[in-house]
């Protein structure tokens, strides 16, 4: 019953200066909101990088240019053409299939409308070694790649650039660098933000692209699909000796591409954004920090106007520890209180973040329990001084205080 009382007290002394309570809370309320809005950005980035990977499955090798040598100097990219990746196609066993991508920024046309979008010229087996589906129309064939057709499918987010819906594109035809293409299908959307959505993307046969739209036939990179007979390790080691060999590498001379492992990506994204939430929630605690250092300040200031209110309740018969747990509970109730009012406020500013800048926010429990926690931790360890100080008066002389 002593510490229900002794809650009952230290309650009503917060009540009694509400206004000077709730500005207390003010930044206990800011830093646990701050710290659930930050963790719920750096969890949200790693579960939307999580999901595109996944996407775009796992048992797939990305193969991308390097540094290459000309004339005995070390230049800064080498260089990787169509015929690379059909050679890794046709000749590594443990390829079922490979995709050459030619990626180049340029301005689409459609109606009254115009874009500058990503184009990737590539081939007809690009939707089925990347997991994209369909969802109207088709892709296009072999035989359109072969005959340099002009023909394009959409990625899922095209047409809300252009401000359209996906059946109205389809069918209708789009004007890429003074080039007209008939849109022959969208891609269902795979989701995506930030600096890089894959569905913003517009795809056309590799041969129209090398010959019609980008004239070149140098590629950025191209992606294969690994049979389920051979590991990922003897699939890099074929794709090597394939290239090596067409790219006329001598013995003891380092490759001028290099094979990426999505997997591996997957890995070093998800550390890369783990780093990045574990920034933001320091950053945001030290707003937790500031508040905790606030209360304290208040709770010196109560201990010294309430100087003889102490004096009295020691002299009939308060020991010291009653004393102390009593401003330790009130310091905690501040950062209790203020905690979970800064949890809404978290989760609020998590939601509108979502809807208003379409960025991928997760609010996990983890956060929400860390972030409580820590408000109990700081009003424990902010608190105790003013306590201490509270119990260490000498009863006669809290007495006197005026």
């Amino acid at each position: 019953m002593l510490i229900l009382e002794i809650i009952r007290v230290a309650l009503q002394a917060i009540g009694a200066n509400k206004m000077r309570s709730l500005l207390t809370m003010l930044g206990i309320v800011i830093g646990v909101g701050a710290v659930i809005t930050m963790v719920a950005l750096g969890t949200g980035a790693q579960q939307s990088v999580e999901s595109q990977l996944q996407a775009l499955g796992t048992d797939v090798l990305t193969v991308r240019p390097g540094q290459g040598w000309h004339r005995g100097v070390r230049s800064s990219s080498a260089r990787m053409y169509v015929t690379d990746a059909y050679a890794v196609e046709r000749e590594a066993d443990a390829i079922l299939m490979a995709a050459p991508e030619m990626v180049s920024n340029a301005q689409i046309e459609f109606g009254r409308s115009n874009a500058n979008m990503r184009v990737t010229g590539t081939s007809a087996n690009f939707a089925e070694l990347n997991n994209y589906q369909v969802e109207y129309g088709r892709f296009f064939s072999d035989e359109e790649n072969a005959g340099r057709r002009r023909v394009a499918v959409l990625g899922g987010a095209v047409a809300e650039t252009f401000q359209s819906t996906p059946l109205e594109m389809l069918g209708q035809r789009i004007t890429i660098r003074n080039v007209t293409f008939e849109v022959v299908g969208v891609l269902e959307a795979k989701g995506g933000s930030g600096w890089f959505n894959q569905d913003e993307r517009i795809f056309i046969p590799i041969e129209t692209a090398q010959f019609r739209v980008m004239g070149s036939d140098r590629i950025g990179s191209f992606n294969v699909k690994v049979s389920s007979d051979y590991s990922q390790t003897a699939a890099m080691a074929q794709i090597e000796q394939v290239m090596r060999r067409e790219h006329k590498l001598r013995v003891g001379t380092d490759n001028d591409f290099y094979v990426q492992d999505r997997a591996e990506l997957m890995g070093t994204m998800q550390e890369a954004t783990q780093t990045f939430t574990f920034l933001l929630a320091g950053i945001a605690a030290v707003s937790l920090l500031v508040g905790g250092i606030g209360i304290m300040n208040i709770m010196l200031v109560s201990v010294t106007e309430r100087t003889r209110e102490i004096g009295i309740r020691m002299a009939m018969g308060a020991t010291r520890r009653q004393v102390l747990t009593q401003f330790l509970l009130e310091a905690l109730v501040l950062c209790l209180v203020g905690g979970l009012v800064g949890i809404a406020v978290g989760f609020g500013a998590s939601r509108t973040l979502a809807n208003l800048a379409n960025w991928s926010t997760s609010v996990s429990p983890e956060a929400v329990g860390m972030a409580v926690a820590f408000s109990a931790i700081v009003g424990l360890f902010f608190g105790a001084w003013p306590a201490r100080r509270a119990a260490s008066l000498d009863p006669i002389e809290a007495l006197r205080y005026e």
